[in-house]
């Protein structure tokens, strides 16, 4: 039988564009189908407001894996970086501000200046880089490799002085780490961040934040905001993708995968038609590929099971707005800055703030606590706005699924309302400069990018669910792949599973 490809890309998120890419520089012919109208995922640019254009999901190159970036040619096919340094401006009810610069000495310089601060912090501050630098350290380097257990990363660090830092994120909270460092709990919090993987006090969390910390180690020109929004990074991987002959179809909904026992793998697409190919590689939720698309006879009961307890407690809001000007954020800022200052801002009150809002999120309560981070990318891409306008976009993170009182619908005017009044306390004009908004909760991410519970990173970045605590790109189903942030190493625009995914099946086809 004559098939439509060799292997069918379920998902043209920037993972599936980058597994099509590996896969089709191997000689292979492949097709990606993208239910939506343009390639991306939730690394995309939209026009969400007319004439103004944000990304609706993703906002910030920062672990995209430079091999990537190289093996792609993704600069050669577009893709620009503007720097971002200050990497944030962190802001604080008090008034008090500092930004945190690549260079950590000119970080901790700030900190030490800030009122209420101690030279304690300052130099907590340089032993703390330096520790998650070792401990990222470590992730990066099973990064592009397959996931290795906890047993094995043991094992290989056992004659290494890195072998007690390991220890120390297995066995220590975030928290922990963090109120060892710092006396000052504004910079103790900004430090930790709102990377939302679960309770910062839980034993283990240091794990799933070396993590996040690997921005750390990425060089400082891929690093930032991308020109023309994300969808700049996975509109270079599809032109990159469309030279080594990948097919990519849009509007091309799959609504069923065909595994059949001695048959032929196949989808079907919405209106009908059927595509076959001997290898499937999907870039969907695990939950989207196991329970809802993949025919249910194929998947095997303990696997189901496995898939069934995969948490995705984790979910955020995203408001976006158009400003007729910049808001007036000047009480923070210091007689030098520039308004490129302005492209990051972070809002995290202290540790127990963070604390409080994920424990209103685990009782279904839409956070009374807000941690938001706030961009403002048309500061150093104009392309976004027309001059002297801009957009915004707020991540508020650690909110409920589903709120336990009320649908998302019938509490969103109220939420809404309160992100403007906390951005308020800072940029006390932010209402006025306001011309449009909207408001993504996690149904509507959920609805708009095919993630299961608006998670946006596909199943919690919990420690138990890293490494090989994540599926594997290899399924129980023959001909049946993985490639989405569901898989080793995880989450953010990184590159890395799809480029993992594509050298399994590679070397499951001896090449």
């Amino acid at each position: 039988m004559t098939h439509d490809a060799d292997i069918i890309v379920i998902g043209g998120g920037h993972n599936g564009l980058t597994a099509a890419w590996y896969l089709a520089d191997a000689g292979l012919r492949v097709i990606v189908l993208e239910r939506r109208e343009i390639v991306g995922g939730a690394a995309v640019t939209e026009e969400l407001f007319d004439g103004y254009r944000l990304g609706p999901c993703a906002y910030l190159c920062h672990i995209l894996k430079r091999r990537v970036i190289n093996d792609m040619a993704l600069r050669e096919n577009g893709l620009h970086i503007f720097p971002l340094d200050p990497a944030s401006l962190f802001v604080f009810p008090d008034g008090r501000s500092f930004r945190m610069w690549t260079d950590p000495e000119r970080t901790a310089a700030e900190i030490s200046h800030m009122p209420g601060t101690t030279g304690a912090d300052a130099d907590g501050y340089l032993r703390w880089i330096r520790f998650w630098k070792r401990a990222a350290s470590i992730f990066d380097h099973y990064f592009l490799k397959p996931a290795p257990t906890i047993e094995r990363i043991r094992a290989d660090l056992a004659d290494s002085s890195d072998f007690e830092v390991f220890e120390t994120m297995l066995t220590v909270s975030v928290r922990e780490l963090a109120e060892d460092h710092f006396g000052d709990p504004g910079v103790a919090a900004a430090a930790v961040g709102t990377a939302d993987y679960g309770a910062i006090s839980e034993v283990g969390s240091a794990l799933s934040q070396a993590y996040f910390k690997m921005s750390l180690l990425q060089a400082e020109e891929d690093f930032g905001i991308v020109r023309g929004g994300m969808g700049g990074i996975t509109q270079a991987m599809a032109a990159s993708a469309i030279t080594k002959g990948v097919e990519i179809k849009t509007g091309a909904l799959v609504e069923q995968i065909h595994v059949p026992p001695d048959g032929v793998n196949s989808v079907t697409l919405a209106g009908g038609e059927t595509l076959s190919a001997p290898i499937l590689l999907s870039n969907a939720d695990p939950k989207s590929t196991f329970l809802c698309l993949t025919d249910a006879d194929a998947v095997p009961d303990d696997y189901r099971h496995v898939v069934e307890s995969l948490t995705t407690r984790s979910a955020s809001l995203k408001f976006h707005a158009v400003l007729d000007g910049l808001p007036d954020f000047t009480s923070y800022l210091r007689h030098d800055d520039d308004e490129a200052g302005l492209a990051m801002i972070r809002m995290i009150p202290a540790l127990d703030h963070i604390e409080l809002s994920w424990n209103d999120a685990m009782i279904g309560r839409p956070t009374r606590y807000p941690l938001m981070q706030v961009q403002i990318p048309s500061v150093l891409d104009p392309t976004l706005a027309p001059a002297g306008h801009h957009v915004m976009s707020v991540w508020v993170t650690y909110q409920p699924v589903t709120p336990a009182a009320g649908s998302w619908d019938e509490v969103r005017t109220n939420v809404e309302e309160q992100i403007i009044a906390e951005l308020e306390r800072y940029a006390p004009d932010i209402r006025d400069r306001i011309v449009q908004q909207d408001l993504f909760t996690p149904d509507d991410i959920s609805d708009r990018m095919a993630m299961t519970d608006g998670n946006i990173r596909h199943i919690d970045m919990s420690p138990d669910q890293l490494f090989a605590g994540r599926l594997d790109h290899r399924t129980p189903v023959p001909g049946l792949y993985l490639c989405g942030a569901g898989t080793h190493p995880g989450g953010e625009v990184t590159g890395a599973p799809g480029h993992n995914a594509a050298q399994a099946i590679l070397s499951d086809l001896g090449r």
